[in-house]
This record gives C-alpha cells, structure tokens and sequence, in this order.
C-alpha cells in the first residue's frame, strides 16, 4: 500500500487509505475488545468465527471505497465465519486457515492481476 501511494503522489492516510483505515478500524477494535473477554468467559470456541465475521465486515466497510474485489472478499470472509460459527469447534482453525490464508491469497492474485495490486 506504501508503495501505490507513493507512486500516486498521495499519502498514505489521505483520500482512500484514509476512508479503508476508518471503515476497516471499529471491527477490529471491537475483536480486540471482545477477545479477552470471551477468553476468561471460557468461550474460547467463538473466538474463529468472531475473528472471520469482525475482520470480514472491516474489509467489507473499509473496502467500500476500493475496487469491487474487496468488498466481496470481506464478504465471503464474513460468510466463513457464520460457518465457523454453526459447525464443530474443533474445526476452527480450518477456518481460520480458509479465511485468513486461501480466500486472501486468491483474492489477493485476482485483485494485482487485474488492479495492479
């Protein structure tokens, strides 16, 4: 991102660096916040799809202003997260490898192919 701005002439934190920063920033303060407290409520078991859901809906706002690739990759982050939500514990960290790794890396390919990164 450093390296688009500045081949742009822009700033980092200005124009749509700054709108991704504000629409990408309360999901993940709100996981920051809700992480302690679901760890000494002994629910650690939400914890994955709480990170999907709140790290999808960041990209989906913070992307807002973006190509179109961004928003539906939050989405389709927020979509695994239901799913880590309504399946076994114990296969929270597949999702978290799905969401985190696989839909980013490929979403990630498809964006610098077509925008430029």
């Amino acid at each position: 991102m450093l390296r688009k701005s500045r081949r742009a002439g822009e700033p980092l934190l200005s124009g749509p660096g700054r709108k991704f920063t504000l629409g990408f920033a309360p999901p993940l303060l709100a996981g920051a916040l809700l992480t302690p407290a679901l760890w000494q409520a002994g629910s650690v078991v939400l914890l994955p799809g709480l990170w999907l859901v709140l790290y999808g809906a960041g990209v989906v706002t913070g992307g807002a202003a973006s190509v179109r690739a961004v928003p539906l990759m939050g989405g389709a982050i927020m979509l695994l997260g239901a799913a880590a939500l309504a399946t076994p514990a114990a296969w929270g960290d597949a999702w978290l490898a799905c969401g985190f790794g696989a839909v980013q890396l490929g979403f990630g390919i498809h964006i610098a192919r077509r925008h430029g990164g």
